[in-house]
């Protein structure tokens, strides 16, 4: 694919994961109108946890290590062998995880989550409605990845679209009748019908025709031996989630409500964006690996870095002022009260300071991955999340609460993003940086601490001190100042990236032409 190909791709794939990701954040806010900070929220996301968590770490492990392997194939008949014993023991192993799940829920989930006993009870019989969900879930995000490796990644990201718009009409209807099940029933329906399309749309187009094998083909388990330190390595952001949720059910009603809700703010720049790049450009990185071309796979890196940074980091600053505002208009109807307001703006402020690190390391052990080096990043996954999470959590959640469990993931984030930045150059063996180099990057970053403060510092005084209205309209001419602001310092502070701005604004307006 060619360069500015490979940018319309990305564009399309994130709108719609955009719309996908404000689709799903909308059924975050039906459950805070519909429950507001209450047990039945905390159950909610309690009972949706573990299908999420694997849904994400093992299916997206899977699909990572999916990917590696199937694109270094090149016997076409051996792909398609490859393709049935995937499927074949995937399904098999799904199936058996699922029925798992579902016989031993009524220990697993007191175990996990020791919460109150209301909470519990609902949190086991939701679970039980969602754990079919699983299966779906992890097959549809393999054959996300099959499709992607097809070049078809607008449709891998419009299956998602049709889930999350499935689970939110499922709960918005079913609501009055079935009160929190609408939920878990939404949750194992609208994963079937995500399931259903990718079958559909991949047996029309003739990728696979899903007749399942169990022959232990070398291909498979060096497929499996991969996902494991994947799934380790990549599970960074999931475990922090699982982790909090665990320690925050110690204190209090609407906790996990709570910390679930702001968290997802963190998501949203790997949802949306990093999803889209990592989905496009993770198989062209396995291509380009078994290529030896280390030069252009290390350009890529910097460069996506850099815009990533640019881009994320002053938005940080635009909602960390911004927040009360933020929660106020999304959230703050019928049962979510002001008082739950005042809870949740602390707790997004601290999470968001947090939200380039868990992106960028999401992006970054791609890069590993595609050189098949899982093992470097899962070791610091481990000293970051097992280890200084957990410690600053319990040193933490006793003066802090629930805002100390949000410090605790926002640090051991930064921590493991400097480990995996450390590890580049010695693990992957690239060609270290000219010193010039390294001072154009040093230079970049100064200006981009400089474009932040500056847009905070006058988005502070406008907010705190300028412009007092309503909420919504506090934001919607914070977002305009905020905007003209970022293009002027983008410009004024000379950014290296304007110019490709520009290359790609004027190469268009030719094709136009």
């Amino acid at each position: 694919m060619k360069g500015k190909h490979i940018i319309a791709i990305i564009g399309a794939v994130t709108i719609i994961n955009l719309v996908s990701r404000l689709i799903g954040y909308f059924r975050e806010m039906l459950v805070a109108y519909q429950f507001g900070f209450s047990f039945q929220a905390d159950s909610i996301a309690t009972a949706y946890t573990i299908p999420n968590f694997l849904y994400i770490v093992l299916g997206g492990a899977l699909t990572s290590a999916f990917v590696s392997v199937y694109s270094k194939i090149e016997d076409p008949e051996r792909k398609k062998q490859y393709l049935r014993s995937m499927f074949g023991w995937l399904s098999l192993s799904m199936i058996l995880l699922t029925l798992l799940f579902i016989g031993t829920s009524e220990l697993l989930i007191p175990f996990l989550f020791q919460d109150q006993a209301e909470t519990i009870s609902l949190s086991v019989n939701l679970f039980m409605i969602m754990a079919p969900a699983i299966f779906f879930l992890i097959l549809s995000m393999w054959l996300q990845g099959l499709l992607n490796v097809n070049d078809k990644f607008s449709i891998a990201a419009l299956s998602t679209l049709i889930m999350n718009g499935a689970f939110v009409a499922i709960a918005f209807v079913f609501y009055p009748s079935l009160s929190s099940y609408a939920h878990a029933y939404g949750a194992s329906i609208s994963a079937f019908l995500m399931f259903a399309f990718l079958v559909a749309f991949i047996w029309y187009k003739g990728y696979f025709n899903f007749r399942p094998s169990l022959e232990t083909t070398p291909e498979v388990w060096r497929t499996f031996r991969l996902t494991i330190p994947i799934m380790l390595g990549g599970a960074t952001l999931q475990l922090y989630f699982l982790i909090y949720r665990i320690f925050g059910a110690h204190i209090g009603e609407g906790t996990i409500a709570a910390l679930n809700l702001t968290s997802k703010f963190v998501q949203l720049p790997q949802t949306v964006l990093m999803l889209a790049v990592t989905a496009v450009i993770f198989p062209m990185l396995a291509r380009k690996v078994a290529a030896s071309e280390h030069e252009t796979v290390a350009k890529i890196h910097g460069q996506g870095l850099r815009l990533m940074a640019l881009v994320i980091i002053p938005v940080t600053v635009f909602i960390v002022v911004y927040a009360k505002d933020i929660i106020i208009t999304l959230f703050e109807y019928q049962d979510f009260t002001r008082e739950d307001t005042l809870v949740a703006t602390p707790l997004l402020q601290i999470f968001v300071i947090g939200m380039f690190f868990h992106a960028a390391n999401v992006y970054i052990t791609r890069f590993y991955y595609a050189y098949e080096r899982s093992m470097y990043p899962l070791i610091v996954s481990l000293i970051s999340v097992l280890a200084i999470n957990i410690s600053l959590s319990y040193v933490l959640i006793g003066p802090m609460g629930a805002e100390g469990l949000a410090w605790a993931m926002t640090i051991s984030a930064g921590i493991n993003f400097i480990l995996l930045l450390v590890g580049v150059n010695n693990v992957l063996k690239w060609q270290r940086k000219a010193p010039t180099e390294m001072k154009e990057q040093l230079v970049g970053f100064i200006k981009l601490l400089v474009m932040s403060a500056i847009i905070g510092l006058i988005l502070y005084g406008m907010n705190h001190y300028l412009i007092d209205t309503y909420p919504l309209v506090d934001i919607l001419i914070g977002g305009f100042v905020f905007a003209v602001l970022f293009i002027g310092l983008l410009y004024a502070l000379r950014f290296q990236e304007r110019k490709d701005i520009q290359k790609l604004l004027k190469r268009k307006v030719g094709d136009d032409r």
